[in-house]
């Protein structure tokens, strides 16, 4: 199975929102309890390509097989130069391999990009795919949130996980 790695747009938007809708309706990946319509995914996919956040799109045959993008972590300016990633894969796609394609091509871009560390906020501690995905690319456990999201009539964590970008700290990123 070939598979394409490309950046998402707009016309992506209906299959984007499909996946994210199952994630949402039938997993703990996400904390959102209501899926969010096309109009508010194509606004979501505006703010962050309209401030240069790489937004990818997977391909295997000509479907789109699930999407990435990585976001600001914090809102505040001393998170300027991290970011979280979201990998969403659709469900009959899901264990070939797509989000390990998807997450390192957007460790690259986001690493091309000048951002120095990569924040994953996963949800549900027995996510043990995304858990083992991210560790395979070099992210760390840093920290879990205990029973901070409620969902489908369970507590559920967050588990964090980190990876540097590029020289990460080792140097001023403004210098």
């Amino acid at each position: 199975m070939s598979i394409a790695i490309r950046p998402a747009t707009r016309a992506d938007i209906p299959a984007i929102a499909r996946i994210y809708a199952h994630a949402v309706t039938t997993g703990t990946a996400s904390f959102e309890l209501t899926a969010p319509d096309e109009a508010e995914m194509a606004r979501r996919m505006s703010d962050l390509i309209d401030n240069d956040f790489p937004y990818l799109a997977a391909e295997t045959g000509r479907a789109l097989a699930g999407y990435a993008y990585a976001a600001p972590y914090r809102t505040r300016p001393a998170y300027r130069f991290t970011v979280e990633d979201s990998v969403y894969i659709a469900p009959d796609r899901q264990g070939r391999g797509i989000g390990r394609a998807l997450l390192k091509t957007l460790i690259d871009a986001s690493t091309e990009r000048g951002f120095r560390q990569m924040i994953a906020v996963i949800g549900d501690s027995e996510n043990i795919a995304s858990l083992a995905l991210h560790a395979a690319l070099g992210f760390t456990h840093t920290g879990t949130f205990a029973s901070v999201g409620f969902k489908f009539g369970r507590w559920l964590d967050s588990v964090l996980m980190q990876r540097p970008l590029g020289p990460g700290s080792a140097t001023n990123p403004e210098g």
